[in-house]
């Protein structure tokens, strides 16, 4: 009996083929069960959680009612983060600051005022300095909220009941 046919089968039963598919089929499902790889990152081998303090500038938030949405933050104490469309989870809000914005009105004498700007639209346009608090790792290259970076610039969106908004990030503290 001859080790393969005119037809290319193996012993007259089997097409060598159908035997590559099965070898290869059989190595791929060893190398999943068997052979996972690493679990979990090596970036967080060795990493520190601390505290850490935000603070988040928003301008120009279209409101009606500013007032209330600052009364809100202080109230929950607490809103969502989601920081480059990555959603963290829940921080603690520690600080709400209203900022004016005042419009400079050149006087007769040559000189400017900074005064209230007097538009009726304006009362419907808040801008605040948000400070947030949360435990994030502290690694070589900054501070890592989530899976995400957190440092000057990176925008963020806060997320709650009544309210979605952006904002950026001015300023990172790890608090000693």
């Amino acid at each position: 009996m001859a080790l393969l046919d005119s037809k290319g089968r193996l012993f007259g039963k089997f097409s060598i083929l159908d035997l590559g598919a099965l070898v290869v089929i059989g190595l791929v499902l060893f190398g999943i069960f068997f052979y996972p790889g690493t679990s979990g990152s090596v970036a967080q081998v060795g990493v520190v959680t601390k505290p850490v303090e935000v603070d988040v500038i928003v301008r120009g938030l279209s409101v009606r009612t500013p007032e209330a949405l600052i009364q809100e933050f202080q109230e929950s104490q607490t809103t969502n983060i989601v920081i480059r469309n990555q959603p963290y989870g829940s921080v603690t809000v520690k600080s709400v600051e209203r900022l004016e914005r005042p419009v400079i009105i050149p006087q007769p004498d040559g000189s400017a005022k900074a005064l209230e700007d007097p538009r009726e639209q304006s009362r419907f346009s808040l801008d605040m300095l948000m400070t947030l608090t949360g435990n994030a790792q502290i690694t070589d290259s900054g501070v890592v909220l989530g899976n995400s970076k957190l440092k000057i610039g990176t925008p963020v969106e806060l997320e709650g009941f009544t309210y979605n908004f952006n904002g950026s990030v001015i300023e990172v503290r790890v608090p000693e």
